[in-house]
């Protein structure tokens, strides 16, 4: 897959419990012309978070042998995908948000060169609180996903940083100053 889009691919990353999914969510409330792509992951459906299509290992498996992601990589042993369908606003000049991982910054670069990179920051105690009161992960997993949560992008890789330290309203609309430019 090439950028031959006329939209705007814009790929959030950011260590979890930073707020992505409120943050992607709100953006959309306030904007309904954004378009969030939609992500195959191979965990059940807990009704909180992100909307996503949930599937087995082997069903992730068998659609990616199939070829139906544009985009796929696996993260926090789970995998994720993103099919084509869900990137196609982008020849209707849409802006596609995209929650992304570090893992497929490389790739998704490759397929969307001027894809527009965001990394949604907060403060460590308040990634901790989020991920405790989130409910999907035991004492070990959260101190795991805090170790990894202070990364680096690759040098000189051009980047917007949004902190989420405060109220959602206000990291919202950091979000969309940022989406906007």
């Amino acid at each position: 897959m090439t950028d031959t889009s006329q939209g705007k691919l814009v790929f959030v990353v950011g260590p979890s419990g930073a707020g992505k999914d409120t943050l992607l969510a709100g953006a959309l409330a306030a904007d309904p012309s954004l378009h969030w792509a939609q992500r195959v992951i191979s965990r059940p459906q807990t009704g909180q978070g992100e909307p996503f299509e949930p599937c087995t290992e082997a069903q992730f498996q068998a659609r990616l042998a199939a070829g139906d992601f544009a985009l796929h990589w696996q993260a926090h042993g789970l995998f994720y995908g993103v099919c084509h369908a869900q990137l196609a606003p982008l020849a209707a000049g849409r802006t596609v948000l995209l929650n992304g991982s570090r893992a497929a910054i490389a790739q998704a670069r490759a397929a969307f060169p001027q894809m527009q990179i965001l990394l949604i920051t907060a403060p460590a105690a308040l990634l901790a609180q989020r991920l405790a009161a989130r409910g999907r992960e035991n004492s070990d997993d959260i101190k795991a996903r805090l170790a990894r949560a202070d990364f680096a992008l690759p040098n000189g890789l051009p980047h917007t940083q949004v902190c989420n330290d405060g109220a959602p309203d206000i990291g919202i609309a950091r979000l969309l100053q940022a989406i906007r430019g």
